[in-house]
């Protein structure tokens, strides 16, 4: 009989996660797991199974933008995919982003509430992306101190009735680039009777079928960069589901997250609302990127862990050269390197998720505020590396299936390439690390947290890891420190300075997370992870060698 290989396939994504179990039972009280396990384990079978299937035989519906009806009127209307439909009422029936808002875990809700999206969302074909910016507008919304938007659109942003709730968009990209959001060319223009309306372009702006946008504008009279900007609030259609003055230009192609409406709008007087003052706007923005670059981070665990469980499963299916692939050393040695980078990542989104549900709630001290600050974006540039890397090693166990569109499986790396980039490049996140670390006693904070963490080893052999991630920690302020008195040194290495943060600051939680787990006998998994981690590299200073290397940019002859 000919031969067919048996193609990967997904258990339930509860039941099947040793890791997440393990700090599930490491941070949550025994009554509140006990509250929520079903949801877990429903969402875990969704995800795993229903779901997954779903989204492969949605695998060719995008977004279509029907820009006039038969009759020449303009109406811009955006058709989303069949699982889109279904993800917009999972998530408000299971409060994606509600259960952030609810507290009923205290401070722990954000864990609640990332574990939940950790579930489902890696088959909800990014979804992810309209929720993030939904949890991010609430936030910046109660941070404002706008009563009137607040009471129009939080109980709708955190709705747990599908018919009710609202997604938001967040428009900063214009034609003059995205990182640069001081050179926005978008002007709010005050009406005489006190209105504003803006006018201009957004390059790209995800989710353009959400209910209401944050934006950033000039208004007119203000000074040039981004203390001149201000915050609006726009709602997007009028009460007969009108666009307001915006004109959708076209939908971006792009690589991946192709499920993910993104379009070019023009903004022709849309009625808008300024949110907090007339100036520093890239200010009164903080609060939605650090959600934003939060959700990011939590969106490189899923995509790791669904990489990862791919590859096992398939390891226990093909069999190559006499052998399964699960009984190949080096086959073995590849996917263990993967999952050892999968479960640094996991440890580093959900301490940043652990810090920020302290701050809602009021019960984290100044200190963890500005541990905080530093931790975004080293745990979004992080986290984002690692998820490309992965998924790309992934595809590659695989081999020519891995390269196949209709097995599903390039859409891994296509999807985890979008990490790096939204919400800030990894170089820009490299510089917004430094100026956090400006901030009195920061890196102190920094060092003191890895310290702490690091310190929690018994084990001789995770004593010596934890060791090496705090002198990691320690050579990087050394570096720091040296490179002081030339601005261009300090931001030639900034990128390979912050990624030695994220990875020691990784190593040193996977070190604690083994030593609870040989506590209390549950098997030599974690303290595998932590070693395998270490062997792949955590100090990225000792590679920089900056001289000459503008000769590299050089052309050749």
């Amino acid at each position: 009989m000919p031969f067919f290989q048996d193609p990967p396939r997904l258990g339930n994504q509860y039941d099947d996660d040793a890791l997440l179990a393990e700090y599930l039972a490491r941070v949550l009280e025994p009554d509140a797991l006990d509250a929520h396990e079903a949801e877990y384990r429903e969402l875990g079978e969704l995800g795993g199974r229903a779901l997954s299937d779903a989204m492969h035989a949605d695998r060719l519906n995008v977004p279509v933008l029907t820009q006039w009806d038969p009759w020449g009127n303009r109406v811009d209307r955006i058709e989303v995919s069949p699982l889109w439909r279904r993800a917009q009422v999972l998530a408000a029936e299971h409060g994606l982003v509600a259960a952030a808002y609810e507290r009923r875990l205290g401070d722990l809700s954000r864990v609640h509430q990332f574990t939940m999206n950790y579930l489902v969302q890696a088959s909800l074909d990014i979804y992810s992306c309209p929720l993030a910016m939904t949890d991010g507008a609430a936030r910046t919304l109660l941070e404002s101190g706008n009563a009137e938007l607040i009471e129009r659109a939080l109980p709708r942003l955190t709705s747990r009735d599908p018919a009710r709730m609202w997604t938001s968009g967040q428009w900063m990209t214009e034609r003059t680039g995205g990182s640069d959001v001081g050179a926005s060319e978008t002007v709010a223009v005050k009406n005489a009777d006190g209105s504003w309306q803006l006018f201009g372009t957004k390059w790209f702006t995800s989710a353009t079928t959400s209910e209401m946008a944050l934006t950033l504008a000039r208004p007119e009279g203000n000074g040039p960069g981004g203390r001149g900007l201000a915050l609006f609030y726009v709602e997007l259609r009028d009460e007969d589901g009108k666009l307001r003055n915006i004109q959708i230009n076209r939908l971006k192609d792009k690589l991946g997250t192709r499920k993910v409406p993104t379009a070019e709008l023009t903004l022709d007087g849309t009625p808008a609302v300024p949110v907090r003052g007339l100036d520093s706007g890239v200010r009164h923005i903080a609060p939605m990127l650090n959600i934003t670059r939060t959700w990011n981070a939590m969106g490189a665990t899923w995509g790791l862990r669904r990489a990862v469980a791919l590859c096992r499963d398939y390891a226990s299916r093909r069999r190559a050269f006499g052998a399964l692939l699960a009984d190949k050393p080096l086959h073995v040695d590849t996917v263990a390197g993967m999952a050892a980078e999968q479960e640094a990542c996991f440890h580093l989104a959900f301490r940043a998720a652990e810090l920020l549900g302290r701050i809602e709630g009021g019960s984290a001290s100044g200190d963890e505020e500005k541990l905080f600050r530093v931790l975004t974006p080293i745990a979004k540039l992080t986290t984002a590396k690692q998820a490309v890397a992965v998924a790309s090693e992934a595809l590659e166990s695989f081999g020519g299936a891995g390269y196949v569109e209709d097995t599903g499986l390039p859409r891994l790396l296509a999807d985890a390439q979008v990490l790096p980039i939204w919400e800030g490049t990894t170089n820009v996140l490299s510089l917004d690390t430094l100026r956090a670390l400006a901030a009195e006693g920061a890196f102190e904070l920094f060092g003191a947290e890895v310290a702490g963490r690091a310190g929690a080893a018994r084990d001789p052999a995770l004593v010596d890891l934890g060791r090496l991630a705090t002198g990691a920690v320690r050579r990087a302020g050394e570096w720091l420190a040296g490179a002081l008195g030339d601005p261009a040194d300090v931001e030639a290495g900034a990128r390979r300075f912050a990624l030695t943060l994220g990875r020691a600051h990784e190593l040193a939680l996977l070190v604690a997370h083994a030593q609870w787990c040989l506590d209390r006998d549950r098997g030599p998994r974690a303290a595998a992870a932590a070693r395998r981690f270490a062997a792949h590299g955590i100090d990225q200073l000792s590679l920089a060698i900056r001289q000459g290397d503008s000769a590299l940019l050089a052309r050749e002859r």
